[in-house]
């Protein structure tokens, strides 16, 4: 039996021991120079950030932009392959923030769980539930709804207030009471703001919050943990990206970042 995206994050949550999420996005400029002489130097410095850093991982993400940008959708193909055959008990998470309408929806939904093989894909809540919908129906399918982003300007929007509740939480409001009813739904909560994240955790009760703004935007392990981890402890999926990728030391250095950040977040458990 093939496990839901909810189902396999918690036995990962257990069995790993971690709350760390390792965002893979690729950029050509950073990327060690080691790889530069390979014609698969991108999949091939994944796959080593993958091995090094999966025993401190609860869930992988890679981000769609920084192949697509690169006409290098085949490469992310190819490290997501590698992830569900290498390390089938990791969630993998498809960062892509899709959000549109009717059939539109569908194929973005079909794109990400059927050609990706993602056990969960990013959407903007924006244009309604109905564009959430299609992610939730199919059958290997689960939203991670944007909701407090990590972002600076992020507040332009998703706080301003609508009966005198900022629009962010709204939206938690209706992932936990309504969009929740109908399928696997997660939001997206930014590390650089601990108190909305607190908020939206006493809104949405055990329901998994992915984490961004940990690592190079200056996120606190230990406030996020103490404002948005659930009544069990865990509920997080905090993610770094740059900070662990592009380490000093390289592929020793992702390792070392990702225990550091894993240890840290487990330090405020």
């Amino acid at each position: 039996m093939t496990l839901k995206f909810r189902e396999l994050l918690e036995q990962r949550w257990d069995e790993s021991g971690s709350l760390l999420c390792v965002g893979l996005d690729p950029d050509q400029a950073r990327i060690p120079v080691e790889y530069h002489h390979h014609e698969d130097g991108i999949v091939l410095f994944l796959k080593d950030i993958v091995d090094a850093t999966a025993e401190y991982a609860c869930a992988f993400k890679p981000q769609i932009a920084y192949f697509a940008a690169i006409t290098a959708e085949c490469d992310l193909l190819a490290i997501c392959e590698y992830i569900r055959e290498a390390y089938p008990t990791i969630p993998l998470i498809l960062d892509a923030k899709r959000g549109d309408i009717g059939d539109t929806a569908k194929m973005y939904a079909r794109e990400a769980f059927e050609r990706y093989g993602a056990h969960a894909v990013t959407v903007n809540p924006y244009m309604g539930g109905d564009t959430i919908q299609p992610f939730l129906e199919h059958p290997d399918g689960a939203a991670i709804v944007l909701c407090r982003t990590s972002n600076a300007g992020s507040g332009e929007f998703q706080s301003q207030l609508i009966d005198g509740t900022p629009l962010y939480q709204h939206v938690a409001q209706r992932a936990a009471n309504e969009w929740s009813q109908h399928g696997d739904v997660s939001l997206v909560v930014g590390a650089t703001y601990p108190q909305e994240l607190a908020e939206v955790r006493a809104i949405v009760g055990d329901m998994p919050l992915l984490v961004p703004g940990v690592g190079a935007q200056g996120g606190d392990p230990t406030q996020v943990v103490t404002n948005g981890a659930s009544s069990t402890g865990n509920g997080l999926i905090v993610n770094s990206s740059r900070a662990i990728l592009y380490a000093d030391g390289g592929i020793d250095g992702a390792a070392r970042v990702a225990k550091e950040t894993r240890d840290a977040l487990n330090a405020a458990r």
